[in-house]
């Protein structure tokens, strides 16, 4: 069939299409750059599965006019260094002696001599507070005429200057191992100013006003660390401590947070997993108004033993243990003692008044860490002893006693909450042969608010129940003790229940807000009853409020602002054990500042 003059114009427009496409294809061609040069010694080429010798690259030959070789007749250009420690000055890198961030030579960084450091540091603590606190009116011969109730004016004010200066020498590089030798000193002076609405409320002799200063120079540490030797190359160790030192018998210092005179054997085990102590301490006398050593007088009769060990990641992984046995002795019983502001501290005044001795062996569990995305701290002691003769009961007591507390927070972000609860049994027949009322030796606790905290910053006074105090000042246990610092334990007391919930805001990195609120309660009041010479009161202590600020203007702990306010709104109890009508809502306002070098 003949071509149709479409088909042929199809067909030519086709071929023409073709020609285009190739030309393009073919210029694209020639435009593409060359393939490199094959370098076989880069090349890796396929090989079959089985053994193989590796690759191996011999590298190319120096260009001698590019890298000149050294000859044996040049001189050598060495720069002095005096230790290694000094290389970085050497290469001219100074720094102040102001500055505790760089190299600096009183912090530790530099020798002194050989492989001898010094580190010196110097706290500022300042403190202002005001408080509300149930104060009984003042002797006969009071300043206010009227005067008949039994409770006063209760606003109180504190003014307190702190300086600590830690001086340290240290042998040995301790990047890696625990120090060769260690002599620490650390001398604190204290200046202290308060004034409150009631004569004799700070002095026994009503004559010295309303108002006291005092000052005392403490020695808070003085004490030779040795280390005896190491058990693992990753310097596991055992080192002994002997002098006065700092020491914490749990993760919240519950029990024992002192720093006594004493000697400690120390050391660690499976590259760090395990740690232990072995020490025995006897007692220091405190400063009535400083809460500082007071080493002008002998040391208490007052002796601590203590042996305790830490596991890390048990029984979960980010999880510490600690199991503990401590035993304290007392026999300050034929003693009597005054405190710095004329007041009776051992004994204690109430039943007959008699001095006692009294032996309690401690054994307790604590725990601290996370599990997943929860914290967990936990701690129980279980008290077991006894007491030649309790000046209520007036007889020998065996002492049965337990506590227990657990804090569990979470983090969500730049925020904590945190819920605590705390249980110190108490005792219900003061007059039997069973002190069943906890006691520790001397608690400091870190714990539902703390320093912010009403109940566990202030001493909360039993008016007219003896010179003793619901709770210790920086303590939460409802012991009825004389004075936390210098007074004996007492197992015959209410003990207490107490509730808590709280959270931590890191609204910025130089700014933290802190809330608690705590429900308190005691265990049993029969012993409130007795002091008192009244029925027993109610249990409901009340609710505890706080909240506080803590502002680090560097972000470090160089600087720190701490600002609170705590109210406890009184419960039945508490009502009952002072008026109906009194004391209202307590409170205090703190204001703190801590400078650091």
């Amino acid at each position: 069939m003949p071509r149709t003059p479409v088909r042929a114009a199809s067909r030519r427009a086709h071929a023409a299409l073709a020609g285009v496409m190739l030309g393009l294809a073919a210029g694209a061609v020639a435009e593409e750059p060359a393939p490199p040069e094959r370098d076989p010694a880069r090349e890796v080429l396929p090989r079959r599965p089985g053994p193989s010798e590796p690759q191996r690259y011999v590298p190319p030959p120096p260009d001698p006019s590019q890298v000149p070789p050294p000859t044996a007749a040049a001189p050598r250009e060495a720069l002095p260094v005096p230790d290694r420690w000094r290389i970085m000055r050497a290469l001219g890198m100074q720094s102040s002696w102001i500055d505790p961030y760089n190299q600096n030579l009183l912090k530790g960084d530099l020798p002194v001599v050989r492989d001898w450091f010094v580190n010196v540091g110097v706290v500022s603590d300042t403190l202002f507070e005001f408080r509300a606190l149930p104060t009984p009116v003042g002797p006969q011969a009071s300043e206010r005429p009227d005067s008949l109730d039994v409770f006063g004016r209760g606003k109180q004010s504190t003014f307190a200057q702190t300086v600590v200066l830690s001086l340290a020498a240290i042998k040995g590089d301790t990047t890696f191992k625990p120090p060769d030798y260690e002599v620490r000193l650390v001398p604190v002076l204290n200046f202290n100013r308060s004034e409150v609405e009631e004569l004799r409320a700070l002095r026994i002799d009503p004559r010295q006003g309303r108002t006291r200063d005092d000052d005392h120079v403490g020695l808070q540490e003085a004490f030779v660390d040795v280390h005896l030797r190491d058990v693992s190359v990753r310097y596991d160790f055992d080192s002994v401590r002997v002098g006065i030192q700092p020491f914490i018998s749990d993760f919240r210092g519950f029990l024992f947070n002192d720093v006594p005179l004493g000697v400690r054997l120390f050391g660690t085990r499976d590259n760090n997993r395990w740690q232990y102590n072995l020490a025995w301490f006897r007692r220091l006398e405190k400063d009535t108004n400083s809460g500082l050593n007071d080493v002008g007088v002998a040391p208490r009769k007052d002796d601590v033993f203590v042996a305790n060990a830490y596991r890390q990641d048990w029984p979960v992984l980010g999880f510490t243990s600690q199991a503990l046995i401590a035993v304290n002795v007392n026999r300050e019983g034929g003693d009597e003692f005054y405190d710095a502001n004329g007041f009776l501290v051992r004994p204690a005044v109430q039943g007959d008044g008699r001095g006692h001795d009294y032996t309690v062996a401690y054994v307790g569990y604590s725990g601290d860490g996370h599990i997943g995305a929860w914290n967990l701290t936990a701690t129980a002691y279980l008290a077991l002893g006894r007491d030649d003769r309790h000046p209520i009961s007036q007889s020998e007591q065996s002492i049965v006693a337990g506590f227990a507390a657990m804090e569990l927070s979470r983090d969500f972000s730049w925020a904590r909450v945190r819920l605590s609860a705390l249980l110190q049994s108490g005792d219900r027949d003061p007059f039997d042969d069973r002190a069943t009322g906890f006691d520790a030796i001397l608690e400091n606790p870190q714990f539902a608010g703390a320093d912010t905290s009403f109940w566990i910053r202030q001493g909360v006074p039993l008016v007219g129940g003896g010179g003793v105090a619901l709770s210790g000042r920086n303590g939460v246990l409802a012991s009825l003790r004389s004075s936390r610092d210098q007074g004996q334990s007492n197992f015959v007391n209410p003990g207490l229940l107490l509730l808590g919930a709280g959270g931590d805001l890191d609204l910025a990195p130089q700014l933290r807000v802190l809330g608690n609120v705590s429900y308190l309660r005691f265990v049993s009041t029969e012993v409130l009853g007795v002091l008192r010479n009244q029925a027993p009161p109610a249990k409901d202590i009340g609710v505890d409020l706080s909240a506080a600020l803590q502002w680090r203007p560097f972000m470090s702990q160089n600087l720190v602002l701490n600002a609170s306010a705590a109210a406890l709104v009184p419960g039945k109890g508490l009502k009952q054990l002072y008026d109906e009508n009194k004391p209202g809502v307590l409170y205090s306002v703190l204001v703190n500042l801590i400078a650091t070098f």
